[in-house]
Parts: C-alpha cells; sequence; structure tokens
C-alpha cells in the first residue's frame, strides 16, 4: 500500500453500548455512565467487538504514571464475582509502560472477545487501574461497536 491519507476507525455510536461518560479517573474504577457502574449484557454466546476509547485528557507529569483499561468479564449480572480481564490497553508515560512515546490524547481502539480460556463470560465492563503519582488522572469516554 501506499502512504495515503491516515483513516480514523469510525462505526456508530450506540448508546446502549456506551461504556463510559465522561469524567476524570485518578484511582482504580469500574467505568460508569450518569454516576453508576456500567455493565453490559452480550448473552451467553460469543461477543466479538472493539472498545472505542477517545482520551480527552491524561497526566503524564511525574513520568510514573500508568492507565490501564480494561474490558473485564463476569458471569455475576453485578460483578460480584468471577471476573476476568479479557482485554487491556495500557497508556502512560513512556518511562512506566515503555516504547520511546507517550500516550497522549485521542481515539484507541481495544478489540476483544467475551470468550477465555473457552469460558464466555454473559456480562463486560470497563474498569481501569491508575497507578502512579496522580493528581487529576485520565478523562475518557468509551464505547462497544460490535463487530459485523
Amino acid at each position: 500500500m501506499g502512504t495515503g491519507a491516515k483513516v480514523r476507525f469510525n462505526a456508530c455510536f450506540d448508546s446502549l453500548l456506551q461504556l463510559k461518560d465522561a469524567g476524570l479517573i485518578d484511582a482504580d474504577a469500574a467505568c460508569q455512565v450518569a454516576s453508576a457502574d456500567q455493565i453490559l449484557n452480550v448473552g451467553t454466546g460469543l461477543f466479538e467487538g472493539k472498545a472505542i476509547i477517545d482520551v480527552s485528557a491524561i497526566e503524564i507529569a511525574d513520568d510514573d504514571e500508568v492507565y490501564k483499561i480494561s474490558i473485564q468479564g463476569s458471569s455475576s449480572a453485578t460483578f460480584a464475582s468471577d471476573i476476568v480481564d479479557l482485554s487491556i490497553l495500557e497508556l502512560g508515560a513512556l518511562e512506566a509502560i515503555g516504547g520511546d512515546v507517550d500516550s497522549t490524547t485521542g481515539r484507541y481502539v481495544l478489540p476483544f472477545s467475551n470468550e477465555k480460556n473457552g469460558v464466555y463470560y454473559q456480562y463486560i465492563r470497563g474498569y481501569v487501574d491508575v497507578t502512579g503519582t496522580i493528581a487529576t488522572g485520565i478523562n475518557f469516554t468509551a464505547w462497544v461497536a460490535p463487530n459485523q
């Protein structure tokens, strides 16, 4: 392929598949919509999709910040037990996450399925694990785009 224009991943937004609305996260937390933990029921069979994560602010001031945004699955509708990480996006300071570029604002696409080791997890949610010296944290919105 040539060096044509960059193409940004795009998909239709469905409010029923929203994982997180705007709001800063500065400590470990489940993603929320309208101030309530957001849990999606994707059914008992295989579900494949992409989490569309639009980061509007990310604090990287002390070179030790790490934000692990994960799609988690559970067989519990309340995530009271049986919680597994299905896919993880790691953002933060290059000194903490590796590579040679700090994470920045923008759109990130995190592919996932609700299957892990032969088990299908009916319920999914977004979760953020925060480490490092955090003052303001990370702000993003997220939603699921099912694979067609």
